[in-house]
């Protein structure tokens, strides 16, 4: 189940200094230099954001184009009930039944109002008792509507994106190792279980230091990505694990820290580039 809960640690470590770091962050002196350093190239700025929603869905909906999919929703067979919209909430995880709950709050008597009820009931199951025949036509009339497609994005933020970047961030990561942590936690979610992006983390820490522990942040990532792996390859329906070894870890071997375009990669056997 997908569940949010983020430790904190503090950053202390001396980061060298990148291109966008202006001459006055780089006279700055360790854990401050960082965070210079972090905030000038995150992922957070609107451009990187943008590249990031496209490799998500590249690998999430086998497109680049990432708003087409508000309407998306199926049953993938994972076990996790209906997977739909921009960044896979599912019926299963709780983070539909958020989104719909907000939804709700924000325009009450919606179309999927109605079926907050059988959202508590199948949480925690693969059942779409209460929301067959009709729920899936439903999300799709909803995702038409600006008020639902903004509160998928608001929610994306809330859950997942922004606890993810700023814990790469207090990681001492940089833009890759921030999308490299974002992407985890889309996929694993975050709790107890032992392939949750926590426990992932935790793994990857016990083989290398992350940089805010002085470690090398080639290192440290790929450690994390041999976790991840290994995440993925304790579940059938995530097996395939293209997405870090023929997407992320091509941009880690070539060096490409702040994620700058053109960037090609493959993922499930398709091919994609950003420009």
């Amino acid at each position: 189940m997908k569940t949010r809960t983020f430790a904190v640690v503090c950053t202390a470590c001396l980061f060298l200094p990148v291109a966008g770091v202006t001459a006055a962050q780089a006279s700055l002196p360790g854990a401050a230099q960082q965070s210079a350093v972090i905030a000038a190239v995150g992922l957070d700025d609107p451009a990187k954001k943008e590249i990031a929603m496209k490799l998500v869905s590249s690998a999430e909906n086998s497109s680049l184009d990432w708003r087409a999919q508000f309407k998306y929703i199926e049953d993938i067979g994972d076990g996790r009930g209906y997977t739909a919209g921009i960044i896979g909430f599912c019926s299963g995880t709780h983070d539909m039944l958020e989104l719909v709950r907000e939804y709700t709050r924000r325009k009450p008597g919606n179309v999927l109002a109605k079926y907050l009820p059988a959202l508590e009931r199948v949480d925690g199951s693969d059942s779409h008792e209460g929301l067959d025949p009709n729920y899936t036509k439903d999300w799709k009339t909803a995702a038409k509507d600006k008020v639902f497609q903004d509160t998928q994005e608001a929610e994306r933020d809330r859950v997942y994106f922004n606890p993810s970047v700023n814990r790469a961030k207090q990681d001492g990561l940089r833009t890759l190792g921030q999308f490299i942590y974002y992407d985890a936690i889309v996929m694993h979610g975050d709790g107890g279980d032992k392939t949750s992006f926590s426990n992932i983390r935790k793994r990857a820490m016990a083989k290398a230091k992350t940089p805010a522990q002085g470690g090398d942040e080639t290192a440290y990532l790929n450690a994390f990505l041999d976790a991840r792996v290994w995440a993925m390859k304790q579940e059938e329906a995530h097996s395939d694990t293209s997405r870090v070894d023929t997407a992320q870890r091509v941009f880690l071997r070539n060096g490409n820290f702040d994620l700058k375009t053109p960037l090609s990669w493959k993922v499930y056997g398709d091919s994609f580039s950003i420009k």
